[in-house]
């Protein structure tokens, strides 16, 4: 079995070539992708010490899975360079050699990236109200009692709105109780 290629080595940064050929030979046609993927997985437990074993602790670059997947599920590169970044218990892994696509596709969403930030940019600072000239006192005392009086007003018509529905109820409800002389043939009967 391929060993490990070291190339270069940080205190939390490593540089792998991962050999995937001889692992992706077992499996069925249909399957060697998602075994490389598997495999990378696999090697950057072991050699980044993972403790658990866990392989949901290992976070592969969107590049890096683009770059597996770019010939297919049937047909998967033989070898992979990676560097390896260790953040407490998570690796995160990023391809190291970009093929051209890939690299024009990086920078142009770095560079569409970078336009967005300077529009969010633009659109806060055009979002931020100027400031007003300071209001003098007397001013500020005036809305303050116009806004008591509309308030006041408000509540005065709710109350007479009231009244009146009240009134209506109390002139309905008589005249739904039978009249004298309705009562006096009923009783005759």
């Amino acid at each position: 079995m391929a060993e490990k290629k070291e190339i270069k080595k940080t205190e939390n940064e490593k540089i792998y070539v991962i050999p995937i050929r001889e692992k992706i030979r077992v499996v069925p046609r249909y399957k060697k992708t998602n075994k490389a993927i598997k495999t990378v997985k696999e090697f950057l437990v072991r050699h980044m010490k993972i403790r658990d074993r866990d392989l949901n602790k290992i976070k592969l670059d969107s590049y890096l899975n683009e770059f597996l997947w770019n010939r297919g599920i049937k047909n998967p590169p033989h070898k992979v360079k990676v560097k390896a970044i260790k953040q407490g218990e998570i690796v995160k892994v990023e391809l190291v050699d970009y093929p051209k696509v890939l690299a024009a596709k990086k920078a142009r969403e770095e560079k569409l990236e970078k336009a967005s930030k300077e529009i969010a940019k633009k659109k806060k600072e055009i979002a931020k109200p100027k400031e007003k000239p300071e209001e003098k006192p007397e001013e500020t005392e005036e809305k303050k009692k116009e806004e008591k009086e509309k308030k006041s007003a408000v509540v005065e018509a709710g109350k007479k709105m009231e009244k009146q529905a009240a009134k209506k109820m109390k002139h309905t409800a008589k005249g739904s109780e039978k009249s004298p002389v309705v009562q006096r043939k009923a009783l005759s009967r």
